[in-house]
């Protein structure tokens, strides 16, 4: 079975409190659903269309188990920390 890897790219912070307050629930759900944090912060390189703010990469042992992670009670309430806080996009896609 392939890994997958959760790719949050963040366009804009404007509460950096909600942002705090989402990592800190967020970290630790993502974790006991068997996130592993491979990479993130601020980019330290942009090309084409991109924006110079925060990424974060995380892998999972399969596509399921990072949408599960996403849709878990835990991660969950981090988004309600988060409050709209920041605009970002999340994507998961399947490892090669």
């Amino acid at each position: 079975m392939a890994k997958a890897y959760w790719i949050s790219a963040y366009r804009s912070i404007s509460n950096p409190d909600a942002l705090a307050a989402y990592a800190k629930i967020a970290g630790p759900a993502i974790q006991a659903a068997g996130g592993r944090f491979l990479a993130r912060g601020v980019a330290a390189a942009v090309y084409e269309n991109g924006i110079k703010e925060r990424t974060t990469l995380i892998e999972f042992d399969s596509v399921e188990a990072a949408i599960a992670a996403h849709d878990s009670p835990g991660y969950q309430e981090a988004l309600r920390a988060l409050a709209g806080g920041a605009d970002r996009e999340i994507r998961i896609v399947e490892g090669a």
